[in-house]
């Protein structure tokens, strides 16, 4: 495991379930600067997760349906068709998204390619070009026992409901329990 010296927390683990979050380029506000003597690793997500979560400026691109699908999809391809790894959970919000996974190849095989591949396509489809998409950095959190495992899946399907777009989960078009896929609720009847 090698743990980067970056504001967020960032592990790189094979085999072991990791939750990770990543957001649009310019997604927080400019001016919130997190002071690193004064903030650690947690409260700075916290923080920047509750930012996001109610955004007042900055892109809300995963918004546009074709945009968020193509993301979705691109999650669970590389799950299913490039095997990566395995997905357990996911949302994705209008301008950042959440994963629960255990990575088959390090993250520099599958985080680093599909931020470009969904980057990429995501500006093609807005018409855009030259702009950054993605935020150079993401959270990935090692989720070290279950409890903390069915913690992280809470929070990702409940991410929807705290930032008020729905009233339960399940109503969430862009994540694991919409589509029934959710190892807390179990498979859609």
């Amino acid at each position: 495991m090698n743990p980067y010296n970056l504001r967020l927390p960032y592990w790189d683990v094979i085999g072991a379930p990791v939750f990770v979050t990543f957001r649009l380029h310019g997604s927080l506000p400019a001016n919130r600067v997190f002071q690193p003597v004064s903030v650690n690793h947690g409260r700075a997500f916290v923080a920047m997760d509750q930012l996001l979560d109610h955004p007042r400026s900055g892109p809300i691109f995963l918004q546009h349906p074709e945009v968020a699908g193509m993301v979705m999809d691109s999650l669970l391809d590389a799950d299913r068709r490039f095997r990566r790894y395995t997905l357990h959970s996911y949302v994705v919000m209008p301008n950042h998204l959440h994963l629960l996974v255990t990575p088959k190849v390090c993250a520099w095989e599958w985080l680093r390619p599909m931020k470009a591949f969904t980057g990429y396509e995501a500006l093609r489809i807005l018409n855009l070009s030259g702009l950054p998409f993605w935020q150079d950095e993401s959270c990935v959190h090692l989720v070290r026992n279950a409890v903390e495992r069915e913690r992280v899946i809470r929070y990702i399907e409940e991410n929807p409901v705290k930032a008020g777009l729905v009233s339960v989960p399940e109503d969430f078009r862009w994540s694991s329990a919409a589509r029934g896929e959710s190892p807390a609720a179990g498979p859609k009847p």
